[in-house]
C-alpha cells in the first residue's frame, strides 16, 4: 500500500473511533447499568442489530478462510452462508421469543433457569474455553495473515495491532459495538464488493463483470457444483447431501440459536425489533458469497488461466504447499490506489467487529455466571461493568498470545482455516444444540440429561474423531458415511459426526429424563405460550421469500 491507502485507512479508524466514543458518552447509564453495558437493553433499533449479527458473524473466517475454501473446493462453501439465512428465520420463530419471554440475557442463565447452576457452570466454562481457544485465536491469526499480505506488516505486529484496536471498541459496551457495527458493514460490504468487480473484470478482460462472471462459471465450472458426490475430494469437508438433510442444519441452528456471541444482539431488544433484525441478517446473509466466495473462485480461475496478473507462487508457502488462506490477500493486492486502503479499511472491519463481539460475549459470561454466581453475589452494577471490562482485556491478550505462539501450526501451510473453525466447533454443538433443543420444548427433560449432553456429547466427539485410527470404518463406506483420508485410514466426515453425536446426545437425553422422570425427579419447564411463536404478515412475508431465494440458488448451482 501506499501513502494514500493509508490515509483512507487512517480516515476509517477516526471515524470508527469518534462515533463509537460519541455513543457511549451519549446515554452516562452505560457506566453504571451492567444489563445496557452488555446487552444495550432497549436501545438497538433492528437494523442495528442485523447489522451487528452480520459484522460480527463476517471475519477473518470469512473473508480469509471462507474465501481459501473457494478457491479450493468452489461455490459449496457457501452452504453455509445460505443454510444461515433459513436457519435465522427458525431462530427469529421459535428460540427468541423463548428467551425474551423468560427474561434470558445469557446461554449459562437459560441453562440454570431450565436445569441448574452445575449444567449452566460446566457449559460457561466451555464457552468461555471454545470463545478464546478456537475464535479469538482463529480471527486473529488468520486477519494478521490477510492484513500482512496486504500491507506488508509483520504478521506478529499485526496480531498485536488488531488485539489492541479490538480492547479499544469493546470496552465501550454492547451499545458501542452495535452502533459501530452499522458502519462497519457498509464499509466491509463496499470493499468486499470492489475486491469482486477488480477480480470478474479482470476475468472479462474489461468487458464487464457480467461477462466476467459467466467466463467464470464456464471456465471454472468444476468450482460451481453445490453437492459433492463420494468421489469428490472435498466430500470429506462437505459431505453431499448432508449439508441441506444432516450436520449442517445442527452447525448453524447451534450457532445461531445457542449461541451468547449471537443471540446476545438481540436479548437486549423488543420482540418485534429482535425479529426484524435476524430477517435483515438473513437477507444479508444471501449477499455474502458474493464477495466472500466468488473473490476465492476468481483466483482459482486467473492461476489455471495463466492470465498474468496473479501466479501460483503468490499462494505457495516456505515449504512449498499451496495455502488457500492467501487467495483473497493476493486478490486484494490487485485493487487500485485508495480502493485497496478501502479494502484493507474493510477487512480490518470485519476482523475488529467480530473480535469485539467474541470479547463482549466472553466478558458477559465470565461476569453474569461465573464472578456474581460463583464469588461475588451482592457486586454493584459499577462493579461488574469494571469485571467485564478487565475480562475483555484479558480474554484478547490471550487470543493473541495463542495466536502468536500456535496460529501457524493449527491454520498455516496449506490448512484450511474456515474448515479448522468449524471442525472443532462442532466437538461440542451437537451436545449443545440437543439440551437447548429439548429445554425449549419438552418439559420432562432433566438436569442430567442435560449434563449427559454437556458431557458425553464431546466424548462422543472426540471418539468419533479418532475411531478411523481404533477401528476400520470402511464398511461404512457403503452408505456415504466413510472416506478414506491421504493415509487411506477411512474417516467418519466432521457433519456426519456431528449428526450422529446428536442423535446419540438425544436418544441419551430420552432414556434418562424417562427414567427420572418414573422415580419422581421433577424438571423446571420454562414459560411457553403458543400465541408468542405468531409472526407478522409481512415478518411472514419476507421470510418466504427469502426461503425461496435460498432455493432458487441450490436449484440453479446444484
Amino acid at each position: 500500500m501506499n501513502t494514500k491507502d493509508y490515509i483512507v485507512f487512517l480516515i476509517y479508524f477516526t471515524v470508527i473511533a469518534a462515533y463509537g466514543l460519541y455513543i457511549y458518552y451519549k446515554k452516562k447509564s452505560a457506566v453504571q447499568d451492567s444489563k445496557d453495558y452488555f446487552l444495550a437493553e432497549g436501545s438497538l433499533t433492528w437494523w442495528a442489530i442485523g447489522a451487528s449479527l452480520i459484522a460480527s458473524n463476517i471475519s477473518a473466517e470469512q473473508f480469509i478462510g471462507m474465501s481459501g475454501s473457494g478457491f479450493k473446493m468452489g461455490l459449496a462453501i457457501a452452504a453455509y452462508e445460505w443454510m444461515a439465512a433459513v436457519t435465522l428465520i427458525v431462530v427469529a420463530i421459535f428460540f427468541i421469543p423463548v428467551y425474551l419471554k423468560n427474561k434470558i440475557f445469557t446461554m449459562p442463565q437459560f441453562l440454570q433457569q431450565r436445569y441448574n447452576k452445575t449444567v449452566a457452570m460446566i457449559m460457561a466454562v466451555f464457552w468461555l474455553l471454545l470463545y478464546v481457544v478456537v475464535n479469538l485465536m482463529s480471527i486473529l491469526y488468520l486477519g494478521a495473515v490477510a492484513i500482512s499480505g496486504i500491507s506488508g506488516i509483520d504478521i506478529g505486529t499485526c496480531i498485536v495491532l488488531l488485539s489492541l484496536f479490538a480492547i479499544f471498541i469493546t470496552l465501550g459496551g454492547m451499545k458501542v459495538i452495535g452502533y459501530t457495527d452499522v458502519i462497519q458493514v457498509l464499509v466491509l460490504v463496499i470493499g468486499g464488493m470492489v475486491a469482486m468487480y477488480i477480480a470478474l473484470d479482470i476475468i472479462a478482460e474489461g468487458k464487464g463483470i457480467f461477462t466476467g462472471f459467466n467466463n467464470l462459471h464456464k471456465g471454472a465450472s468444476e468450482h460451481f457444483d453445490m453437492i459433492f458426490n463420494k468421489e469428490d475430494p472435498n466430500y470429506m469437508d462437505l459431505p453431499g447431501l448432508s449439508v441441506l438433510f444432516g450436520g449442517l442444519w445442527i452447525a448453524n441452528l447451534s450457532y445461531w440459536g445457542c449461541n451468547q456471541y449471537i443471540t446476545q444482539r438481540a436479548l437486549g431488544a423488543s420482540l418485534p425489533t429482535a425479529r426484524n433484525g435476524l430477517l435483515f441478517a438473513a437477507f444479508l446473509k444471501l449477499l455474502m458469497p458474493l464477495i466472500v466466495v466468488i473473490p476465492g473462485i476468481a483466483v482459482y480461475y486467473i492461476i489455471k488461466n495463466d492470465l498474468g496478473v496473479i501466479s501460483a507462487d503468490s499462494l505457495t508457502t516456505s515449504l512449498g504447499i499451496q495455502d488457500p488462506n492467501k487467495a483473497y490477500p493476493v486478490l486484494l493486492s490487485l485493487l487500485p490506489t485508495g480502493f485497496k486502503g478501502l479494502s484493507f479499511a474493510a477487512l480490518t472491519a470485519a476482523i475488529v467487529a467480530s473480535l469485539a463481539g467474541k470479547a463482549n460475549s466472553i466478558a458477559t459470561i465470565f461476569t453474569l455466571d461465573i464472578y456474581k454466581q460463583a464469588f461475588n453475589k451482592d457486586a454493584s452494577e459499577k462493579k461488574l461493568v469494571n469485571v467485564g471490562k478487565i475480562t475483555v482485556i484479558i480474554s484478547l491478550l490471550l487470543g493473541m498470545l495463542l495466536a502468536l505462539v500456535v496460529g501457524e501450526l493449527l491454520m498455516g501451510e496449506g490448512k484450511q482455516g474456515f474448515q479448522y473453525i468449524q471442525e472443532y466447533t462442532g466437538f461440542v454443538s451437537p451436545g449443545i444444540f440437543a439440551m437447548f433443543i429439548f429445554g425449549f420444548f419438552w418439559k420432562k427433560t432433566t438436569s442430567n440429561a442435560a449434563l449427559f449432553a454437556t458431557i458425553g456429547g464431546f466424548i462422543f466427539s472426540i471418539i468419533l474423531k479418532f475411531s478411523g485410527h481404533l477401528m476400520d470404518l470402511k464398511f461404512l463406506s457403503a452408505i456415504n458415511f466413510a472416506i478414506p483420508n491421504a493415509q487411506g485410514i477411512y474417516e467418519i466426515p466432521f457433519l456426519d459426526r456431528m449428526s450422529i453425536v446428536f442423535l446419540a446426545c438425544a436418544l441419551g437425553m430420552i432414556v434418562i429424563s424417562l427414567y427420572e422422570n418414573k422415580k419422581g425427579i421433577k424438571s423446571k419447564g420454562l414459560e411457553i405460550d403458543p400465541k408468542m411463536f405468531k409472526t407478522s404478515t409481512t415478518f411472514a412475508v419476507v421470510s418466504l421469500l427469502i426461503v425461496g431465494l435460498t432455493a432458487a440458488l441450490y436449484i440453479m448451482f446444484w
